[in-house]
């Protein structure tokens, strides 16, 4: 097998490394940033010129040394949310072949949420699928969505590379990084059915709900804590691709396993009181914080059975007991109101599993003991533990 000089593979990630950061200092300057935000129509040409002009040197430069390359583009979907905008094509991988070798590009984009992403690498009709075999191109092959890390140039075989600082870190993300994209054209379809609510009650919530989202996922993340979008707020993530203005609260999931006593005393070093507290470790948690005015965070802890999964629910007045089930469902990354946050990879069939068939029509008029398809019954706690499991702040 013909091996390849390292002068040259060298020379190609260099090239990779320069046109990929000249390309996105270009992308926020003339596409994302507040200043020329509005004179996007100006410079709609610029990434075909100045940009395109770095690209065609780097694939210059790989034929001059032999190589063919092969290069994977798609609809960039931090514009898809812009009537304007969206459709444009950016580059997501490239391939590089030299005889029986292959070198992999990613590439990575800076998202508002502060975190990287890169895209599917997934050929179109026209393109050679027996170019190299893609099959064992493992890297990337869904959507992925990692923190940033910090580099370190190192010597690799007298090859000076950058890797990430903690290579352990980022080989750990690479697990779980499947990323799932906001649905924005179901999301206008939607809101051609249901206009969207702009009040000034309805834009101060989602404004507080932002920031309440924000303060409980760095808190939850400085204790390393897992969660994800639930009830309402992934309903209106999935629906709508924003909060849902008349659900007053926000909602977050947490794997029982994953609970810390140090959570309660976090939210309130945080500025954030505990509300009611229902339940206990074993059986039925929920927490619930006060935000901003009448904006809470609720907080429910799920179970794990053999076949489904359940958060519960209490009733203050009565010590009734409640049991919501879901189908057994794995995390994804998005970016949902510019944050990094968990949702089921499963998404439909977890908000079906909540709100029923019939989930795309607004319902503003919800009871929680009574409304959600998924509700049972699920006896009453011994009033000798109400003092425990109702608490009620």
């Amino acid at each position: 097998m013909q091996k390849i000089n390292r002068n040259v593979v060298l020379a190609l990630l260099s090239l990779t490394s320069l046109v990929f950061l000249l390309f996105q200092l270009c992308y926020y300057k003339f596409y994302l940033s507040q200043k020329n935000g509005a004179a996007f129509s100006k410079v709609r040409g610029s990434q075909s010129g100045q940009d395109s002009t770095r690209w065609v040197g780097l694939f210059r430069t790989a034929e001059k040394m032999g190589f063919q390359w092969l290069k994977i583009i798609n609809k960039d979907p931090r514009l898809d949310g812009m009537d304007d905008l969206s459709g444009m094509e950016i580059p997501l991988h490239y391939i590089f072949k030299l005889a029986s070798h292959a070198i992999h590009l990613v590439v990575f984009y800076e998202r508002s949420g502060n975190f990287l992403w890169h895209g599917p690498l997934r050929l179109k009709q026209h393109m050679d699928r027996k170019f190299v075999p893609f099959r064992k191109l493992h890297f990337g092959r869904y959507p992925g969505a990692y923190e940033k890390p910090e580099l370190l140039l190192v010597s690799i075989d007298d090859l000076k590379v950058q890797i990430p600082k903690n290579p352990s870190s980022f080989l750990e993300e690479m697990s779980h990084s499947r990323f799932l994209e906001c649905r924005y054209r179901e999301a206008r379809a939607f809101f051609q059915l249901y206009p969207d609510d702009a009040s000034v009650d309805a834009v101060e919530f989602r404004k507080k709900a932002k920031s309440l989202l924000h303060l409980a996922a760095l808190t939850l993340n400085n204790l390393g804590v897992k969660f994800w979008l639930s009830s309402g707020t992934c309903l209106g993530w999935y629906r709508q691709c924003n909060v849902i203005p008349h659900s007053k609260d926000v909602d977050l999931g947490i794997f029982i396993r994953d609970y810390k006593a140090d959570i309660i005393p976090a939210f309130q070093k945080a500025g954030l009181p505990l509300k009611h507290k229902f339940g206990k470790v074993e059986d039925s948690l929920e927490l619930s914080f006060q935000g901003e005015d009448d904006v809470k965070l609720d907080i429910f802890f799920f179970y794990e059975e053999d076949d489904h999964i359940w958060n519960g629910g209490t009733q203050a007045k009565s010590g009734k007991k409640f049991k919501y089930l879901f189908p057994k469902f794995t995390l994804c990354w998005t970016e949902f109101v510019e944050l990094k946050v968990h949702v089921p990879c499963e998404t439909l069939q977890y908000v079906e599993a909540n709100y029923g068939p019939e989930w795309k029509v607004p319902v503003k008029t919800w009871d929680w003991k009574s409304s959600p398809s998924n509700v049972q019954d699920n006896g009453v706690w011994p009033i000798d533990e109400w003092d425990n499991v109702i608490q009620i702040y």
